[in-house]
């Protein structure tokens, strides 16, 4: 097959900028790409936060004029680098008066005002980037609502620049409650024609819908699960897109994140109090007795432990840990929780942990350590999720042999299969309605199972740790998905 070039524009990448899972696949997917030999260069902004002596960055000597429409022409620094431990490049646009802030879309809480010209300039420097680099992308490969104007203006304002005669657009959706929901006017920043301003391409409600112009426009649309992919054509999951992906469901796929088992294996993780596998799971126990002694709960190996991490929103299903908390801590059970977000919900753990000492600690911020340290510790691991695009650290659970207790929504559904009492098969507990009910009768379910059935819980754990989530085969996917996309733009 033809080796093929291809730009990946994201709004954050790991290990740069990380607010959640988009960051992880924009790092992961390049490298398992680059390993089946394509040419593949990753775009970012160069927010603030990112440190350029630490990984090296260099300014390119050239400017980059982006060409703004009624805003004029504005010019941004490029950086250069590339993602650590490989030879994939990664550039950054610098521009201080976008990127020069304390937040990567926000400050404490608040939206930019600006995000839509802010995110219409990225768009647009990749394209003349790609220029100005003299890279002929094959594929441009657009992510979430912040770079999905790059498939409209593929199709639009650079239609006639021979530059990208047979590019392919593909775009990701990687959490389809953020939309970019603009005012009408930005259609002139972008320089797009207004004829694209209708209901079936930009318009929503009066206003710009970004990526709703990014599914009309792009060649192939990507979610990060096949749950997902069809939870999305749903009243449940749409979040009022539902219909327009209906339309577009022809050019509609679900592709599995994957994981990064060089960082998130228990054999070789140096955050863990001893290292263990699937062919020998002794060293989980020391690493359930460090947890316990880090977060200062009675060292008790006769009690299942339940561990929680993630950030404490609504979507993760705080609401109902939350309602059902009191009931739990009537099992014999420990449960550990790390995570930050809504203040209400900070403040409420807090109390649970003060009232019950010996059954509930929490840890309100984000550690790596701590999260390596849930997962190597905990029996079982805890994800309510309203709903899941994919979801990651059920994957990492079953890595490290700890069992997912997870709604089955998105990608915990095609990650986890349900326990089956008779035959002792699956790898962990599901449950489907988003009630506390459902959550607190699931989370009993797998307490007595591990109380009543030890034989199968051990024999979950080694098919957990068995399971393989890597980036080789979500990489072959997306490398279908390109050529596909590159066939139906040059017929």
């Amino acid at each position: 097959m033809k080796r093929l070039n291809i730009v990946i524009a994201a709004s954050e990448v790991v290990p740069f900028a990380k607010t959640g899972g988009l960051a992880d696949v924009a790092g992961a997917l390049p490298k398992a790409l680059r390993a089946l030999g394509h040419d593949v260069r990753v775009v970012m902004p160069r927010y603030y936060i990112v440190d350029r002596e630490k990984y090296g960055l260099k300014p390119l000597e050239e400017p980059l004029g982006v060409p703004m429409g009624r805003m004029g022409e504005l010019w941004a620094g490029i950086y250069e680098g590339v993602l650590p431990g490989t030879d994939v490049p990664v550039y950054f646009i610098d521009h201080e008066g976008f990127f020069g802030r304390k937040g990567l879309y926000d400050d404490e809480g608040f939206s930019y005002s600006d995000n839509d010209n802010r995110f219409i300039f990225f768009s647009k420097a990749v394209m003349q980037l790609c220029k100005m680099l003299d890279f002929r992308p094959d594929i441009l490969h657009a992510n979430d609502w912040h770079t999905a104007a790059i498939p409209l203006l593929l199709n639009t304002r650079y239609a006639r620049d021979g530059f990208f005669h047979g590019a392919a657009s593909v775009l990701t959706i990687h959490n389809l409650q953020h939309q970019g929901h603009f005012y009408e006017g930005v259609v002139d920043v972008m320089e797009v024609p207004w004829e694209e301003f209708n209901p079936l391409s930009l318009e929503s409600f009066g206003g710009v819908n970004l990526l709703k112009g990014g599914v009309t426009h792009a060649d192939m649309v990507t979610t990060v699960s096949p749950t997902y992919a069809r939870e999305i054509q749903t009243a449940e999951f749409g979040w009022g897109l539902e219909g327009h992906i209906r339309g577009h469901s022809h050019k509609l796929v679900g592709i599995i994140n994957g994981i990064d088992y060089d960082e998130w294996r228990p054999a070789n993780d140096p955050f863990i109090a001893a290292p263990f596998g699937a062919e020998d799971t002794r060293g989980k126990a020391k690493c359930k007795k460090a947890l316990l002694q880090h977060f200062g709960l009675p060292q008790r190996d006769d009690v299942p432990v339940i561990g929680f991490v993630g950030r404490l929103a609504e979507q993760k299903g705080i609401g109902l840990i939350a309602h059902v908390i009191g009931g739990l801590m009537h099992l014999d059970l420990q449960v550990v929780l790390l995570g930050t977000g809504e203040k209400w919900a900070e403040h409420f753990f807090g109390d649970v942990a003060a009232k019950y000492p010996e059954k509930f600690a929490c840890h309100i911020g984000y550690s790596n350590a701590v999260a390596h340290q849930i997962e190597a510790g905990s029996d079982f691991f805890l994800m309510p999720s309203l709903f899941e695009p994919c979801g990651l650290n059920q994957i990492y659970s079953l890595s490290y042999g700890t069992l997912p207790i997870v709604r089955a929504t998105g990608g915990l559904d095609d990650t986890i299969e349900n326990y089956d009492p008779v035959s002792g098969a699956g790898t962990g507990f599901k449950f489907h309605h988003a009630t506390g009910d459902a959550l607190y009768h699931t989370v009993k379910w797998a307490v007595d199972t591990w109380y009543e059935k030890p034989e199968q819980i051990a024999a979950m754990r080694t098919r957990a740790m068995e399971q393989q989530f890597g980036w080789e085969d979500s990489a072959r996917d997306y490398e279908k998905i390109y050529y596909y996309a590159l066939g139906k733009r040059r017929k």
